[in-house]
């Protein structure tokens, strides 16, 4: 990997906007300057360290954690006063209430607030879809269906809300977005994606980080964010979470850096590190990326962290350490700022470890001071050193009724009609449904893993008052038009997901009754290791529930409640109309019947390549090669739905795509226009998304990739033109060796349907 790619690669990127928060303040740089003169080598120390909840909390005699909770001040005291600790995460078990965190947090806070230590505590959460570890917050689709709305400003209010909730809940770090590429599907943490292209994904992840971190400074309604995990971490090679990736620089520096790249040049403040390993080193001992390439040639300013014992992970799962002690002194002077040490005695360990490392100069006081620095500016620009960190009280619009709509407009702009023959859809109210199919009837599947709990998966923490499908059709069309059989289940079989068939016969009888059937198919919350699966295809009882409901002759509408794209070529052809939710939180059933019976339009779009067969993993960007088939014709590329693929009821015509000029000349821009026409007769959002191919380059170049994109909404009748400025930035692609190159040489353009040529001169 070259060093002097880093310093172009912005230039495949459209980065419009500059940091939104200075992370560099001469005021804070000498406040920071005063607390370290003061600071001892123990309160150094203890500020790279980060301990979880559970390691302050009372416990009974077998050693559970005891509810509710209760902080356990002897154990507080000896984390806070004897060793420092400078930051704490987690939720513990399940969701907690205001008051619970309200409770938490004074007891933290108190002894920064009460002149006991010098520093405060800064804590962090994983509020990843909304605050999902806070009752009654409001939950939003996970980000893989965020990214299917392709709307940067629902974005940036989807973090909007999510930062006034978490500050509601007391706390001021959110460990999101997570700025992964997806790129494999089989990997657990798919659905925290922004989908496989980097472009879409940096935009998206800008929007996020500026609604979390607010526009000047992280003021009492906002939180730092988090960038997630440097980098690499989404493309195992078996599929499987935290086990090795391997990725070409071409491919580093083309696809899986940029978005990392566009949300530190927004300001983004921490940024976590990639617990698995690429290439064979470790993300914990990437010096090349941690500190050449983030803090050095792009200029991070804020703190990395590690995530849950990597440290331990360096020298008994990596083994790249001889023993912790190793590991401690390779991971810090690789550039990890602060360590999650989670539980106790290990943080103790970690604390004396560091402090012998210290003194024995295997850690140089100067990279301990530094990330001091880094951890305090984070710390002092967030507010932590106000003492005021605890107003739920002055939080009075937590789960407001805006905020909900926002939730569930953003369910709306999320999920994704791929298939309606015969226009069955809309569906006419007065129509008998039969709704089936294992996620039908329960919330968790909408809301997936964390939510409530890590994995997802106890229904009892669902959130009061919200809709699974089942409940969202009786409310729509009553009880008396809506028949239900559920015939099929998923549960878990010694750690994977396995399904079965129930009461078929209830299931067919209802059939005969129904004029059209609905199947809500999908697969179990999970995430990370417990999400590992071994095949992408649906569960064969769900592929055989589908084929059932087909041998009845009524039309079967498929809905699809995934956190990846699972193999159903098998019964596609067969269903009438199939439609893709993907996880879209507490409105999910909501926002699905109003699109179900056209209240609302369906406006969402593929943020990935939806795979035909399980064993070709194949993306929208191939190079020509991978379309040649065996007969050698180019159409061997025939995934079930494309990259940006998705129906409305009112599709828009594309007409007239223009260029204002064929050739590009060196800090020229060309002028894209097309005009949308909606015949439909109501109005509708488009996805406008633009395409660049580099018809011959030296290295073989992508058939295409996405450079802009815009939703728009189109009245009925309406005519517009869409334009877009398209310069050199564009053109950039990274050869073999990851070195960023531009050359002359022609150029299409693609609008939906329509293409033109141009020149680069």
């Amino acid at each position: 990997m070259l060093k002097s790619l880093f310093l172009v690669i912005m230039m495949i990127l459209s980065v419009q906007a500059k940091s939104q928060i200075n992370l560099i303040n001469q005021d804070i740089e000498r406040r920071i300057d005063e607390i370290i003169e003061k600071m001892s080598l123990e309160e150094k120390v203890g500020q790279s360290c980060q301990i979880t909840l559970d390691a302050i909390l009372k416990r009974d005699i077998s050693n559970n954690v005891i509810e509710p909770i209760q902080i356990d001040t002897q154990k507080l005291t000896e984390a806070l006063v004897k060793y420092r600790i400078g930051s704490i995460l987690n939720v513990g078990a399940h969701t907690l209430s205001i008051k619970e965190w309200d409770y938490i947090h004074k007891n933290i806070h108190r002894y920064y607030r009460e002149n006991i230590i010098s520093v405060p505590i800064i804590y962090g959460i994983d509020a990843i879809h909304g605050v999902n570890y806070t009752v009654g917050a409001t939950l939003f689709p996970h980000e893989i269906a965020l990214a299917a709305s392709w709307n940067p400003e629902l974005a940036k209010q989807f973090g909007e809300i999510t930062a006034y909730e978490t500050r509601a809940s007391g706390i001021h770090w959110n460990f999101s977005p997570v700025l992964d590429l997806g790129r494999q599907p089989l990997w657990s943490r798919f659905f925290e994606t922004l989908g496989e292209d980097p472009y879409l994904a940096s935009e998206m992840g800008k929007a996020i980080v500026n609604g979390y971190q607010g526009k000047d400074k992280v003021d009492a309604y906002h939180v730092a964010a988090c960038l997630k995990h440097f980098v690499g971490y989404s493309n195992p090679q078996s599929g499987r979470d935290r086990t090795p990736a391997w990725i070409p620089d071409k491919m580093m520096a083309e696809l899986y850096l940029p978005p990392f790249k566009a949300a530190v040049e927004q300001g983004a403040l921490t940024l976590m590190i990639n617990s698995g390993d690429v290439n064979a080193v470790p993300g914990h001992l990437n010096y090349e990326l941690l500190t050449k390439i983030l803090k050095e040639e792009w200029g991070f300013k804020g703190f990395t962290v590690s995530d849950w014992e990597d440290f331990d992970f360096l020298h008994n799962i990596h083994n790249t350490a001889d023993d912790i002690y190793d590991a401690i002194i390779k991971g810090f002077n690789a550039g990890v700022d602060m360590s999650m040490v989670p539980y106790s005695p290990q943080y103790k360990s970690y604390c004396e470890l560091m402090i012998r490392a210290v003194k024995e100069e295997k850690i140089k006081e100067e990279r301990l001071n530094d990330a001091v620095r880094r951890i305090l500016r984070v710390k002092l620009l967030i507010g932590l050193f106000e003492k005021n960190s605890n107003q739920a009280e002055n939080y009075n619009n937590f789960a407001a009724e805006n905020h909900k709509k926002l939730a569930l407009d953003a369910a709306l702009e999320s999920i994704t009609l791929l298939k309606n023959d015969k226009n069955i859809l809309p569906l006419s109210a007065d129509k008998k449904v039969l709704l089936a199919g294992p996620c039908s009837d329960n919330l968790i599947y909408l809301n997936g893993a964390w939510t409530h709990t890590w994995q997802g998966d106890d229904a009892k923490y669902n959130t009061v008052g919200a809709k699974n499908i089942k409940e969202a059709f009786q409310q729509k069309i009553g009880k008396d038009k809506l028949l239900f059989s559920k015939a099929c289940e998923l549960y878990l079989e010694k750690g994977y997901e396995s399904s079965k068939l129930v009461n078929l016969k209830e299931f067919q009888k209802y059939a005969k009754k129904a004029d059209v059937i609905v199947l809500a198919l999908g697969e179990y919350p999970s995430t990370e290791k417990p999400g590992d699966i071994r095949s992408l295809n649906l569960s064969k009882e769900q592929l055989e529930l589908a084929k059932i409901a087909y041998a009845t002759k009524k039309p079967v509408i498929l809905v699809l409640t995934e956190a990846r794209p699972r193999i159903i070529r098998e019964i596609v052809d067969e269903a009438t109309a199939i439609v893709h939710t993907y996880l879209p939180g507490d409105f999910g059933g909501d926002a699905l019947i109003k699109l179900l019976y056209g209240e609302a339009d369906f406006s969402g779009r593929l943020p990935f390549t939806y795979h035909k067969y399980d064993g070709q993993i194949e993306f929208y960007d191939h190079p020509r090669s991978v379309a040649k088939s065996k007969a050698g014709s180019f159409d061997a590329f025939n995934p079930q739905w494309e990259f940006g693929y998705g129906l409305s009821y009112n599709m828009p015509e594309y007409k007239s795509l223009n260029l204002d000029k064929t050739t590009l000349k060196s800090g020229e821009s060309i002028r894209v226009s097309a005009k949308l026409v909606n015949k439909g007769k109501s109005s509708t959002k488009e996805v406008v998304q633009l395409y660049i191919s580099d018809l011959k380059a030296s290295s073989v170049p992508a058939g295409k990739r996405l450079c802009a994109f815009r939703k728009v909404e189109l009245k009925a009748g309406e005519e517009r033109i869409i334009d877009f400025l398209i310069s050199e930035k564009s053109l950039y692609f990274a050869d073999a060796n990851g070195k960023m190159v531009l050359e002359k040489g022609a150029f299409k353009i693609s609008l939906k349907n329509l293409s033109a040529e141009f020149k680069l001169d």
